[in-house]
């Protein structure tokens, strides 16, 4: 049953609008209906008649576009707990970067609860949409394309950044191109260098991914290895937890072992089969918690920082030890790292140091382009529309990491090995 024809029975009024239980089931099951409405009704421009505006989203004039000319692109990012906006221009410089933040919302949980999630996005989208919109001074119909995350991160979150982009892109007629989020991280190393070399190494390193990958020049990128359990990020996180930090963990974890001794209590660092680029953090956080276990509690403050220091130092050299290796085996000397985990300043900092040594060129995004924002995922759809790719206006969400495909592989089918060590 269509959403136009649900959206004729006024459901605004009261859920006894409806005709018969069948339509009142339908209406349910349409995710986030008024948020896609009301951005139809406040983004379509006058020179469209209203009977256009009557057309199913699957119009043949959005999904039949000849070519893209380029023009500013609007970026929408609502994959999990940030809600953000960015516009570029048509060159592809960043013009407004708006993130607002639920860490208010979530850290009374100590971690990120999707249904809480879903919400905050819904009662924020349109505010951080129209702030971008404004700090970029940019009008609505000066857009020449909209580009959003369609996946991976939770359903709830996706479908409203994906719901509002296409009655954005359905009221405008402009072009939606889906983004995997993995691809906003990649693309966000070129953001603040432009001029980075292709092929290269790639080290997606964030809350929930900790991939390696090669990216050749004409953009595809090769995957290489990736986390067998927990992520990095996750790893921080949970760490952060069992020592009684704030949440985010990661931030936290960072701030209090800068007092730390990193050699004080040392960690199990994961290695496997000589060459493997997969990586595993679960053994790193069972040590941690033993650790917790053995030592008399409450912990000293001197304690607590040489935990999260050594803890913090062991996840840090796996993920330069990885990176650098794959750059040695592929033949590389260019080196980006991305994601939430690339602000640490003791991850920046190693690679910083084994760069310079070995004499690679390595690309660490801004803090601001490291965790997730609207800027990464506008400049990957931007490059996606100028590659030729077609927009289509009948986009869904793909929450499920398996959704992330490059050269025919995906992390969930990546293979596993039976060796693995701990040292």
């Amino acid at each position: 049953m269509g959403l136009r024809h649900l959206l004729s029975r006024r459901p605004w009024r009261g859920f006894n609008t409806f005709r018969d239980r069948d339509e009142l089931d339908a209406f349910i099951e349409w995710p986030l209906w008024r948020i896609a409405a009301e951005a139809v009704l406040f983004f379509a421009p006058p020179r469209f008649p209203r009977t256009m505006m009557r057309l199913p989203l699957n119009q043949p004039e959005l999904t039949s576009q000849p070519g893209w000319s380029p023009g500013p692109i609007l970026g929408i990012e609502s994959s999990c707990d940030e809600t953000a906006a960015a516009v570029l221009n048509r060159e592809g410089v960043v013009l407004s970067n708006v993130v607002s933040s639920q860490v208010t919302v979530h850290e009374k949980f100590g971690g990120v609860v999707p249904e809480l999630a879903a919400r905050a996005h819904l009662g924020r989208i349109d505010m951080v949409v129209k702030e971008a919109l404004a700090t970029a001074q940019v009008s609505k119909t000066d857009l020449a394309a909209v580009a959003v995350t369609q996946g991976p991160g939770l359903a709830g979150a996706l479908l409203v950044g994906v719901n509002y982009a296409k009655a954005l892109s359905y009221g405008l007629g402009i072009p939606i191109m889906g983004v995997n989020h993995l691809q906003g991280h990649i693309a966000s190393a070129w953001l603040a260098d432009p001029a980075f070399p292709l092929p290269c190494i790639i080290l997606v390193v964030s809350g929930g991914h900790t991939h390696l990958y090669r990216r050749e020049p004409d953009g595809r990128c090769v995957l290489l290895g990736c986390t067998r359990d927990d992520a990095a990020g996750e790893a921080f996180d949970k760490g952060a937890q069992m020592l009684g930090l704030d949440y985010p963990g990661g931030p936290a974890i960072d701030r209090i072992a800068r007092s730390g001794d990193r050699q004080a209590i040392p960690f199990p660092r994961f290695h496997q089969a000589k060459n493997s680029l997969e990586f595993s953090f679960s053994g790193l956080k069972t040590s941690l918690l033993y650790r917790l276990r053995d030592l008399a509690v409450p912990l000293r403050p001197g304690q607590v920082a040489d935990l999260a220091a050594g803890y913090q130092e062991a996840i840090v050299q796996v993920l330069a030890t990885k990176a650098f290796a794959a750059l040695e085996q592929s033949n590389l000397s260019a080196l980006a790292v991305v994601g939430g985990v690339s602000a640490n300043s003791r991850l920046r900092a190693v690679l910083s140091e084994r760069a310079a040594c070995k004499h690679i060129r390595l690309a660490l995004p801004p803090a601001g382009y490291c965790t997730d924002n609207a800027a990464m995922i506008a400049s990957a759809g931007r490059q996606l529309l100028m590659r030729g790719e077609r927009p289509s206006s009948d986009l869904d969400i793909s929450p499920m990491e398996g959704s992330m495909v490059f050269n025919g592989e995906s992390c969930t089918g990546f293979p596993k090995r039976k060796e693995t060590a701990y040292s």
